[in-house]
């Protein structure tokens, strides 16, 4: 007979049930946005991601893996994108025996008229209050953080991983947190998961930075426990 579940184990569970079925909405948003411009959800995320990147370019291998996909499946995404005049591929300057890819003019296009559409979930989002997102977008940023430590994703370019990124460094509780690269203050809500100036920390400060963070959180006894996490 199956033990029964402790009630931190039903509390979790409930909790991924809930995220799969918002899951399910955002897949069905990307098939439809995705399929305006004539592209598959994959293809979507791999232009999206070249195009975050910059002019610098990036390898296939480096496509494959931060988009948790195998290198066949980025392979074709690719080569499909290219005959559609929506990246380039050339050698990689650093290493001639790699190919960089890079974002067209066009693709750059398709990209910002992407970001410009209204999907479901952003609606549903939208009826949560602006607390209620800044407090929803921490837990984000710390679950993917435990996937990362977990290495069930890529490492993302988030603030709290960036060597720019400097937590709780003003008193100013709207904006506490500094960022380096712009010389900044910013709140909670401006906490990134994705930028392009991300200068990813040296794995020997990662922890510090985040214990630096999640002091902030710490009123509790219950999430002085959960710093470290």
């Amino acid at each position: 007979m199956t033990a029964p579940l402790s009630p931190s184990q039903e509390l979790t569970r409930r909790l991924r049930d809930g995220l799969d079925r918002i899951c399910v909405v955002m897949r069905a948003d990307q098939w439809a946005i995705a399929g305006a411009v004539g592209l598959n959800p994959t293809q979507t995320h791999v232009l999206t991601f070249i195009t975050g990147r910059g002019e610098k370019g990036v390898r296939v291998g480096a496509i494959a893996t931060q988009l948790g996909v195998a290198q066949p499946t980025a392979t074709d995404s690719i080569a499909s994108l290219v005959r559609k005049g929506f990246l380039t591929k050339a050698p990689d300057p650093e290493d001639t025996r790699a190919v960089t890819v890079r974002v067209t003019r066009v693709g750059r296009d398709i990209v910002r008229g992407i970001g410009l559409a209204i999907t479901a979930t952003e609606r549903a989002l939208e009826t949560l209050s602006i607390r209620e997102q800044t407090e929803l977008l921490r837990l984000v940023i710390k679950t993917i953080r435990a996937l990362q430590v977990a290495g069930a994703i890529a490492p993302q370019r988030m603030c709290v991983t960036c060597g720019y990124f400097r937590p709780n460094a003003h008193e100013d509780k709207r904006a506490p947190h500094h960022c380096a690269y712009v010389d900044a203050a910013f709140g909670a809500e401006g906490l990134r998961i994705d930028c392009d100036e991300h200068e990813a920390l040296p794995e020997a400060d990662r922890e510090a930075v985040w214990i630096s963070y999640m002091k902030a959180f710490s009123d509790s006894e219950e999430d002085a426990r959960d710093v470290t996490r």
